[in-house]
């Protein structure tokens, strides 16, 4: 535990750029060579235009991986995917203060006790925290997994339920887990201007969260055409390159409430 302590102190000395760190010695393999960063990308109220949170991302400089599922199948491969989502959170709460967060969290974390630590960073933040759940993977031990999620649920923190949409698409998922947050995946959003089927699909899923209780989220929206149709699909919030790419620091918002007001011009 020393070396990792270590390595998280490594992190809070950092003073420009985006913050970055060696991984923890002890982590085999990719893990032991990459060194790690966080970006943002906000989550943005389609009524304002504004953030209303930022999704952190992680990312790395290491020629031996090139993408975050790579990284967790080695990370679960070694056994320390425990390590690396805590290690992830730790960065990204420590370099957004004062800003809701959604936070990605491997299933296979439920299998460790990291996540119930009373000094989580999930339970240490001074704003929201969002716990992202993908629903293209199946939650294993899923009696366990809702013991986790009502005692981090208990002290505050939320639950958002990922590509919604993708995988395996059921949606007793929803009912089972009661999000705050369903997140739509960019399958459903992609070219929804010019499928009118599509526009009732989406109509109807945002309708269904709404009455059980979720606010939704259209990801992926990258033309202005997407996010009005996203509008007139009941979607609460839009994410996605055509209000900002992930950047560190966190970006503001390239669109405007105009885009949305001109909606049907």
């Amino acid at each position: 535990m020393t070396n990792f302590h270590n390595w998280l102190e490594a992190v809070r000395k950092r003073r420009s750029g985006i913050p970055r760190v060696r991984s923890p010695r002890g982590l085999p393999g990719v893990l032991a060579r990459g060194d790690l960063s966080v970006v943002y990308q906000p989550i943005v109220s389609l009524t304002t235009m504004e953030p209303f949170a930022y999704e952190a991302l992680v990312r790395s400089d290491s020629p031996h991986w090139v993408n975050p599922p790579q990284l967790f199948d080695e990370a679960i491969k070694s056994g320390y995917v425990g390590v690396l989502g805590r290690a992830i959170r730790e960065l990204a709460t420590t370099h957004c203060a004062g800003m809701p967060l959604f936070l990605n969290v491997h299933p296979n974390e439920f299998d460790e006790s990291w996540l119930v630590q009373p000094d989580d960073p999930i339970f240490t933040h001074d704003q929201p925290i969002y716990l992202e759940v993908t629903e293209s993977v199946p939650l294993t031990h899923f009696a366990y997994c809702h013991s986790v999620l009502r005692e981090i649920r208990g002290k505050g923190v939320s639950l958002a339920v990922d590509d919604l949409g993708a995988g395996y698409s059921n949606l007793k998922y929803i009912v089972d887990l009661n999000p705050e947050i369903v997140k739509l995946d960019r399958t459903l959003i992609a070219d929804l201007a010019d499928d009118r089927r599509a526009q009732i699909l989406v109509r109807h899923i945002v309708r269904l969260c709404h009455e059980l209780g979720a606010q939704v989220v259209a990801e992926g929206i990258e033309q202005e055409t997407e996010m009005k149709v996203a509008v007139d699909c009941g979607a609460h919030f839009g994410q996605g390159y055509y209000f900002a790419r992930p950047a560190y620091p966190a970006p503001g918002v390239s669109a405007t409430p105009r885009a949305v007001m001109s909606k049907g011009a």
